[in-house]
């Protein structure tokens, strides 16, 4: 019996180290507390308003909605906002977006629009300090660089914004370079980690936030599916729970209850449910 309580004992304090999330103050807090963030701006589904677009942006800080958006460097180290990893999908041209200088990038088109892909200090511009804005940092070859020259940008505008990413690891750099800065985690099923090729393992670590102790995140972002134990356990240590995607086909009214902030799509709640 004493060996079974000090394994136990054990296991609780390890659980406690991966998961427990970081300690946030009341100011920040409202960055996502009853916030509907609008996914990569308010675009449109028939791509009249692309996707992480200057006029996306623009239109959600009008209508009084907090945006999300993501950010990943150009070969030459601008800071751009753009989510896949690849231009095929959204620009139909073959290629990472790290494999073209700035100004290669800005000749593309967004979604067939005469829209281009925005600098995140142009997006701060049409912002203009107006709602809040989370900020994911995409995972690639230069994190650290992502970290250090996005950081600088946030840091001189005025305006209220948070940080997420789905790598621990660049949580963990936010961490070390900006302390004081809320910082979410975003997660993804098992299910769906395992759908896109993931092995075993990592999927686990990642679908349980197993990666929490690099971070210490603030929020967890989760996905429409049922919480994980782990997920449930991280909001009982206190971490806020924000949702992505949510659509329109869910019960928005139920996500509103069931989670401090939203990441909505292709709907209009209102700005604020809190």
């Amino acid at each position: 019996m004493a060996v079974f309580l000090w394994v136990l004992a054990v296991c609780i304090v390890l659980l406690w180290l991966f998961l427990r999330p970081g300690r946030y103050g009341e100011a920040q807090k409202q960055l996502v507390y009853g916030v509907n963030h609008a996914h990569r701006g308010l675009h449109t589904k028939d791509k009249t308003v692309p996707e992480n677009s200057l006029p996306a942006f623009r239109a959600a800080a009008e209508a009084g909605y907090g945006v999300e958006l993501d950010i990943q460097l150009s070969r030459d180290g601008q800071v751009v906002v753009f989510h896949d990893d690849t231009l095929d999908r959204v620009c139909g041209v073959h290629g990472r977006v790290d494999e073209f200088t700035f100004e290669e990038l800005r000749g593309m088109r967004l979604c067939g629009t005469q829209e281009t892909i925005p600098l995140l200090t142009e997006v701060f511009e049409v912002m203009g300090g107006r709602t809040p804005m989370i900020i994911e940092l995409k995972t690639g070859r230069r994190n650290d660089e992502l970290c250090e020259k996005g950081l600088a940008l946030m840091r001189a505008y005025n305006g209220p914004y948070c940080i997420e990413s789905f790598d621990p690891r660049v949580v963990g750099i936010v961490r070390r370079q900006a302390p004081g800065l809320l910082r979410g985690q975003l997660a993804d099923s098992y299910r769906s980690y395992r759908k896109t090729g993931a092995h075993p393992v990592p999927a686990f670590v990642f679908s349980h936030c197993l990666g929490n102790f690099l971070g210490r995140p603030d929020f967890i972002a989760w996905c429409p599916e049922k919480r994980n134990w782990a997920v449930r356990l991280c909001a009982r240590l206190g971490a806020m729970m924000v949702m992505w995607t949510a659509l329109p086909e869910h019960d928005t009214e139920k996500l509103e209850k069931d989670y401090d902030g939203v990441i909505f799509q292709w709907y209009a709640p209102k700005p604020k449910y809190k």
